[in-house]
Parts: structure tokens; C-alpha cells; sequence
């Protein structure tokens, strides 16, 4: 690649969510050069839209206990975590819930002083600790964002990562990238960590803001890692409905059924009282297929939350309240109009616990990284405490490993510039008329031939470009892996396969890329009982 600037560093980190500047800060008080690269303004991202809270066990609420928040992961994940892993992850969450506090980060107490609780989908206790009411999200990026400016960390904003620089062992070297005006640029490096969220904006419909195009999946898998667990697309079982509508949706977090909200169908009837002892409150996945059987059978276009015996909606969910305000609902008077729409990626580039990938020189943190702690369904809230403990692991392991130096190599290489990329409306549409909640074989080849028919391959020239070629092979990739699996399991329902088999699907796909780019599905390893 011809580039017109170069820079160096000793980490790059991509991405300016929880995991990257946890990674970032963590990397720079080791004593790293460390460089910041995000495709917007920093606080963009997904992080700063999650709404309910942290889930992590802090001691203070009686009969909760690690094991108890392991076991509802276990549960929620639907036979694919790695009960190791999660162990691991949410042992360290209050360390890394102190350090963020001690970044600034302001939490919601309670009358006592105690951080304040909710509740969400999933967990057998109150342990979800919020801030500013549903706006966690927010105060989490604030903190962050503004401990990276008093450390005047190197931050480049409207940057889009292209290709991972490697050399001919294929060990990373650095990073090329675009600017907003298409000129290109390269950071130097021995470590890269990818910190660019998930993969939602492949939906029509969906709670991910736009930036959410799977950019870092796609140049891990052009890089040679593998990926795992991709065709598991959780959908939050409740956007805000006002209509057909495309792009980020208004989420209702899952605390106001934590509070104790109830979903209604179009008779004013509760639905979920036989479907999961849960009821309301059972794991992600089983209210969203709830949802959608009832919208099916019944023909409405939504459900509707009931919050209207909450006290205090406004105080307690400002985020929520400004949101329905604003498409002329009151929740304090009536229930709210609420689709599942596309939400969190469950799945992404194969890990260890310290955010190493397969690819020497190449991490990966957040919801990019597929760690085990997932499996085939997120547990409500797990998601920023993993950015926390793993951006903070992957930071060590970055410092770690710069102290093995590396055999001499030739001069750095760059993948082939040409990519494939299909129209990103025809990719959107494609995935959600078949990959979303219920899928068939008939509908996975078809979307699939659909995304065929309309790909050509070119040089990415600028973000689009880049974002466009990201999500085609994602779809390709989501599409191979559903297409794989026969079987319905978590966020995969298959409607032609709809049980589970524990026998011989109890285990993640993992998936790399062949010699002409394309997605090839492999078994992995089985997951113990």
C-alpha cells in the first residue's frame, strides 16, 4: 500500500470503546507507546448506548455469589460457554469495576451508600449495578474518554482500520488505515488490538449505531485468525416500535422487566408466564423467540412492555423516558410498543483470556473477541464487565510479550488491497429477511445466493468501502456457520431443526477463511457437560 504518513508505537489499539481505552490506559501506565485508532468521534461506539449496567458480584447482596453469576452465564449461554472462562472473567470483575471508579466513573447508590442494584434477564439475583438510572453506557465512555484526555493518550479519530500490516512469518507489524479523506497511513507496531465492537449494523433493524459494521472481524480474518461462534446474533427482545423503521433503534433496557414490567400481546395478555419460569425476566434468547412467535401469530407489529405500575419511570429510566417522550408515549400511562431487533454478536475472533489470538501480534477485547464467556446467548450486562477484565488482561499480555523479542523477518506485507463487497442494502436486507430469529436452510441459501449475485470485488477507497467489504464477509460468514448448524441453540433458532442436540452439535464452529477469502466452517472442540 502506498501511504502517504507513517507513525510507531508499540500498540494499536482499534476502537475507543470499554475494552479498547481500558486497554489503552492499562497499556500506557505499563510504560507502552501505545496509539488509539477509531472511524469517528470517540465516543461513537456501542459502548456508550448500553443502558442497564455492569453485572458483577461486589459481596453486599445477600445469597449472591460468584458461583451463582457463573451459573446463570453457564445457563444463559446454552451449553457453549466455557465454564472455565467464565469463572475467570467474573472472579474479576470487582477489581475492574474498582479500577474504572477509580478512573472516575460514578456509579448509582443506594440509601445505605451501597452501589445501587437492578436486575435483569437471566440472573437469579440483583447484581446489575447501574449509572445515571439506564444511561451505565454513557457514564462508563465519559469516564474513560476523559481519563485518556488528562493522559493525553494519542488518539487518532476518523481513522478506519484497513489491513493488519504482518510480515513473512505472518506475525503482525502494524496497521494501515484511512483517513475521512481516503488517504492512506500506516502505524508501525509489533501488537494490534482490536476493540471495534460487533457486527449489528449487518440489519436492517438493529440497537448498534452505525459503526457497527464488524470491521475488526473482518481484517482478523483476512489476517488469518479464526473465528467461533458467529451465527449466535443476540436480539434484544425490546426496541422502542414506531413504525417500520432502519438503522439504530431506540433500545428499552431489560431492567424496567427487572423493575417489573411485563410484556403484554396485542389482547393485553402476559405471554411469558408458561414459556420459561422466568417469565419476563428469562435469558435474552427465550423472550425474543417469545416475541416473535406471538407477533406471528397474532399478526401485530409489536408487543407492549407494561411499566405503567412503576414508580417513578422518568427518575429511574431517563434514557428509556426521553425516548418514548420524544415518539409521544408516556410509560407512566401506557405500555410501551416494543420489537426485538438486532443487538449484541455473541460470537468473534478466537481468543485466550488475555486477548491473544492465533496470530501472533494480533489481540482482540470486547464484543470482537470471542472468549468463551458467551457461548450461544449473552447473559444481560456481561458485556462491559468483559471489556473491563479482558481489556485489562490483553493490555498486560501486550507488555509480556514485547519482552520476547521476535526471530528477524522480511519486510512487512499487506494483504491484497482488492476485496469483495456487496451493496450494503442488499446485504441488510438479505440477512434479515433469513438470518435473523428463525431461520431454514432454504432461507440461508437463498440469502446467500442473494449476496453472491450482487458482490464485486474492488479497492476499498474509503470508510464505506471499508465498511461495505466488512459486512459482506460477515454475512457470508453468519450465513455459512446458520447454515452449518442444524440444530436450534441460544440466539440460532432453526425453524426446520427447532431441538437442540447435545450430542453431536454441543460445541462451537469455529471458521477461517481459505486461500480466495472464503469463509470455511470448521467443528471445534466440544464443550464438556
Amino acid at each position: 500500500m502506498n501511504h502517504v504518513w507513517e507513525a510507531d508505537a508499540d500498540l494499536v489499539v482499534v476502537g475507543s470503546g470499554v475494552a479498547g481505552l481500558t486497554a489503552a490506559l492499562d497499556a500506557a501506565e505499563l510504560g507502552l507507546r501505545v496509539v488509539v485508532v477509531t472511524k469517528d468521534a470517540v465516543d461513537a461506539g456501542s459502548t456508550g448506548f448500553a443502558q442497564g449496567g455492569i453485572a458483577v458480584v461486589l459481596g453486599d447482596v445477600p445469597g449472591d455469589s460468584v458461583e451463582a453469576h457463573v451459573a446463570d452465564t453457564v445457563t444463559a449461554g446454552a451449553g457453549l460457554s466455557d465454564a472455565a472462562a467464565v469463572a475467570e472473567i467474573l472472579a474479576d470483575g470487582p477489581a475492574a469495576l474498582a479500577r474504572l471508579r477509580a478512573r472516575g466513573a460514578v456509579f448509582d447508590s443506594a440509601p445505605d451508600g451501597r452501589p445501587a442494584r437492578t436486575r435483569e434477564g437471566g440472573h437469579s439475583a440483583f447484581r446489575v449495578v447501574p449509572a445515571g438510572g439506564d444511561a451505565t453506557g454513557a457514564e462508563v465512555e465519559r469516564a474513560l474518554v476523559s481519563a485518556a484526555a488528562d493522559r493525553r493518550l494519542p488518539l487518532l479519530a476518523g481513522h478506519v482500520a484497513v489491513d493488519a500490516l504482518r510480515d513473512g512469518r505472518g506475525a503482525v507489524t502494524g496497521l494501515a488505515v484511512l483517513d475521512d479523506a481516503g488517504r492512506p497511513g500506516v502505524l508501525r507496531a509489533p501488537a494490534v488490538l482490536l476493540a471495534t465492537g460487533g457486527y449489528g449494523q449487518l440489519y436492517l433493524s438493529t440497537t448498534n449505531p452505525a459503526t457497527a459494521t464488524g470491521d475488526g472481524l473482518a481484517l482478523a480474518l483476512r489476517a488469518g485468525a479464526t473465528a467461533a461462534d458467529l451465527e449466535f446474533v443476540q436480539f434484544h427482545p425490546t426496541v422502542l416500535y414506531t413504525g417500520p423503521a432502519v438503522g439504530r433503534r431506540p433500545l428499552v433496557t431489560e431492567a424496567v422487566r427487572g423493575e417489573g414490567a411485563v410484556l403484554l400481546d396485542r389482547a393485553g395478555r402476559r405471554f411469558m408466564t408458561g414459556v420459561h419460569p422466568l417469565a419476563d425476566l428469562a435469558p435474552r434468547d427465550v423472550v425474543a423467540g417469545a416475541i416473535t412467535r406471538t407477533l406471528a401469530a397474532t399478526g401485530a407489529d409489536c408487543v407492549h412492555l407494561d411499566a405503567t405500575a412503576l414508580p417513578d419511570f422518568a427518575r429511574r429510566f431517563p434514557t428509556v423516558h426521553a425516548a418514548c417522550r420524544d415518539a409521544g408515549i408516556d410509560p407512566a400511562r401506557a405500555p410501551i410498543p416494543v420489537t426485538p431487533a438486532a443487538h449484541y454478536s455473541c460470537g468473534g475472533v478466537v481468543t485466550d483470556l488475555h486477548g491473544r489470538t492465533a496470530v501472533p501480534g494480533l489481540y482482540a477485547a470486547g464484543e470482537v473477541a470471542r472468549t468463551g464467556l458467551h457461548g450461544a446467548n449473552r447473559l444481560a450486562s456481561n458485556s462491559l464487565l468483559e471489556g473491563l477484565v479482558v481489556g485489562a488482561r490483553a493490555a498486560r499480555a501486550v507488555a509480556a510479550d514485547a519482552r520476547t523479542p521476535r526471530p528477524a523477518a522480511e519486510e512487512c506485507l499487506v494483504a491484497s488491497p482488492a476485496v469483495a463487497s456487496a451493496p450494503r442494502a442488499v446485504v441488510q436486507q438479505a440477512m434479515t429477511a433469513a438470518a435473523g430469529i428463525g431461520r431454514d436452510a432454504a432461507g440461508l441459501a437463498a440469502a446467500s445466493d442473494r449476496i453472491e449475485a450482487a458482490t464485486g470485488v474492488g479497492v476499498p477507497a474509503d470508510r464505506a468501502g471499508v465498511e461495505d467489504a466488512a459486512l459482506t464477509l460477515l454475512a457470508q460468514a453468519v450465513l455459512a456457520a446458520a447454515g452449518t448448524r442444524t440444530e436450534s441453540r441460544g440466539c440460532h433458532v432453526r425453524t426446520d431443526f427447532p431441538e437442540r442436540d447435545d450430542v453431536w452439535q454441543r460445541a462451537s464452529l469455529e471458521l477461517t477463511l481459505d486461500a480466495a477469502g472464503q469463509p470455511v466452517v470448521r467443528t471445534g472442540t466440544a464443550v464438556a457437560a
